[in-house]
């Protein structure tokens, strides 16, 4: 799912950044916009990366559940960040949703050294 090498990247990629756990800020933007970009043809490929917070708000909150199954469907793919992951124990509940959980560090900064594009929120 996530890239091995920075030039596997294409212009057209869009990296979300999602550290916002507020439920109205993940509903209405990171899964709005995200889900939409692919509905529309805005980007040709989506990631969005789980990073702190919002790998909790996604396992317990299901209206962003629901959220996240719909931009799935539309195309959107859903990475966390390991570290993160390990350290508040998701690590499995993460992967038992489908998200795959690897270490983000270094690959965003591959991303924005190389000028990406990255959104964060």
């Amino acid at each position: 799912m996530s890239f091995r090498s920075i030039e596997e990247v294409s212009d057209r990629h869009l990296h979300i950044i999602w550290t916002n756990a507020d439920p109205v800020t993940s509903e209405h933007m990171v899964m709005m916009y995200a889900k939409n970009s692919m509905l529309n043809g805005w980007w040709d490929k989506v990631t969005v990366v789980l990073w702190g917070g919002p790998q909790k708000l996604a396992l317990e909150n299901e209206a962003i559940q629901a959220e996240m199954e719909l931009a799935r469907d539309a195309g959107v793919e859903f990475s966390a960040c390991s570290s993160c992951a390990a350290n508040l124990e998701l690590t499995e509940a993460l992967l038992k949703e489908n998200i795959e959980v690897i270490r983000w560090g270094q690959k965003l900064s591959q991303l924005l050294q190389n000028g990406k594009h990255v959104l964060t929120f």
